[in-house]
């Protein structure tokens, strides 16, 4: 029996390893992509059924060369998860062109760019897109001028590809994640923020790496087959709160003791 193929962006670490291990759980190939070369290459040399792509997605040639490579690696693609992004934080009035063209060079152009280098692959096995965005797409917050619009805008270019592909029969989804308890975030996080967090979000914590891979991968999987164009916010309720949730929690507690 051939095994389905998925290609995860952003591969070597975080969210985007979590999901490749869940995918290989569940009998899947994966092309894991990375543009950190000794980092991809130290992830996969732990795991079977992995091909390693150290390239760069915003860059459109290398983009090409990597669909290519895991096309004869595996003779199919079944999903796509554009999961590698960049974060750079600071006020509007300190983002430079450059910076703001870091972010949206792999946030969004790569997006766009493997998205649209798996259409004929995805169109022939019925597969599957889902792109990584954030909660920062979906509310506005300080220090994300760049980072959160590139998100939005992933957003909503899931919406603009599940619209046109849907006659394909490839999906397309976005997931959005809340706080998630990686490495760099609990590196770069006082105590202060991950206690300002904790009170924002209903359940009271940041999520997990598998938490989100779970998300990804349902709506990647056959289980999600009449699923196209939403936006899956897995974020403990941070979005659905919106503004005042510390405050009124603090009531409820004073209430209730």
């Amino acid at each position: 029996m051939t095994q389905n193929c998925a290609i995860v962006t952003g591969a070597a670490r975080g969210i985007g390893l979590a999901t490749t291990d869940l995918f290989l759980e569940l009998g899947w190939q994966v092309a894991m992509l990375d543009w950190d070369e000794a980092e991809l290459k130290a992830a996969a040399e732990s795991r079977t059924g992995v091909l390693t792509l150290p390239y760069d997605m915003s860059d459109p040639a290398q983009v090409t060369t990597a669909v290519g490579e895991t096309l004869a690696w595996s003779g199919r693609i079944d999903a796509l998860i554009n999961n590698a992004g960049v974060a750079e934080f600071g006020p509007i009035r300190d983002c430079s062109h450059a910076q703001w063209r870091r972010v949206m060079d792999t946030n969004l152009d790569g997006t766009f760019l493997c998205s649209q280098a798996c259409i004929e692959p995805l169109a022939a096995t019925k597969g599957a897109i889902v792109n990584i965005a954030s909660i920062s797409g979906l509310r506005a917050s300080t220090l994300r001028v760049a980072y959160g619009t590139s998100k939005a805008a992933v957003i909503h270019m899931t919406k603009q590809y599940a619209a046109e592909l849907g006659e394909q029969g490839i999906r397309v989804n976005c997931v959005a994640p809340g706080p998630v308890r990686t490495k760099l975030a609990m590196a770069v996080h006082s105590p202060e923020i991950i206690a300002a967090y904790h009170d924002a979000i209903p359940l009271n914590r940041y999520g997990s790496e598998r938490e989100l891979a779970e998300a990804i991968v349902f709506l990647a999987s056959d289980k999600a087959s009449y699923i196209t164009g939403q936006v899956l916010a897995v974020d403990g309720g941070f979005d659905s709160t919106g503004v005042g949730l510390p405050a009124l929690r603090s009531v409820v507690e004073a209430e209730t003791a």
